[in-house]
């Protein structure tokens, strides 16, 4: 199986008030394609670090990070922003919406700035505001949404470029647990079509719905949990039960 992601001796060091701080001590991390990966660890201990790294946030001290078969590490800070418009997908915690824009004008935002918002792109991204569950909302702007709406949005943009992978921090960090219920069962679904998922999260019982858990600790990784099969399934199961019982389905169709 080909890897959406290859990590090798990532290092990443900080220079504070006269001091070395090591946020990074030589991480090697390989993800393939379609896999479900969720990294805990105390704070401090390089989840955030990490995420911004394999976003090309940020550069790193030492290592290499290869993306679809791409050494990310040695390229420029332009070819760098076409790698993350086109192959990286990004949900945040605090859904980072544009306020001024619609829900289909939020999505549409990565392909405006590729320059592919034609008749096409405009039709993908109604199609991925329906899948998840806002066809009657593309008129709404985000004060007008809930919380669980707002992070919907930001999972269809985070897909209208079909990315390699997506990066998801704390997607639930704002939500109540039924909302929260709703958005792990989105992403548990995109999985299942084939997306590959890295997700930051410190609640144990959100990690566990992921296919692996990857712990850090104090820039290193302490441990590295692939899930049982059958826990995993279990876990789903109840999941979507939990929200088709809400709502009287559990499937969200395919993109």
């Amino acid at each position: 199986m080909n890897a959406a992601v290859d990590i090798s001796g990532l290092t990443k060091a900080y220079a504070m008030d006269g001091e070395t701080v090591h946020a990074l001590r030589g991480i090697d991390l390989e993800v393939p394609e379609g896999d479900f990966v969720s990294i805990m660890g105390a704070s401090g201990s390089g989840k955030s670090t990490l995420l911004n790294l394999l976003g090309c946030l940020d550069r790193p001290t030492a290592g290499r990070i290869v993306l679809g078969g791409e050494d990310v590490t040695t390229l420029d800070d332009d070819r760098r922003s076409e790698i993350r418009a086109s192959r990286i997908g990004f949900v945040f915690q605090s859904y980072n919406l544009i306020p001024q824009l619609t829900v289909l004008e939020n999505i549409e935002v990565p392909l405006y700035y590729q320059g592919q918002l034609d008749a096409r792109g405009r039709q993908r991204s109604r199609e991925l505001a329906e899948m998840v569950g806002l066809a009657e909302r593309l008129k709404h702007r985000p004060t007008q949404l809930s919380g669980g709406q707002q992070q919907r949005v930001a999972i269809a943009r985070s897909l209208v470029n079909d990315p390699r992978f997506i990066l998801a921090d704390e997607p639930t960090g704002n939500l109540d647990s039924a909302t929260s219920e709703e958005i792990l069962h989105l992403l548990l679904e995109l999985n299942a079509q084939g997306k590959t998922i890295v997700m930051v999260t410190h609640e144990p019982d959100i990690g566990r719905l992921g296919k692996r858990i990857v712990r850090l600790h104090d820039g290193e990784v302490a441990s590295d949990e692939r899930l049982d099969t059958v826990e995993v399934r279990i876990q789903k199961s109840e999941v979507g039960s939990r929200r088709s019982d809400a709502e009287g389905h559990s499937d969200f169709p395919n993109p």
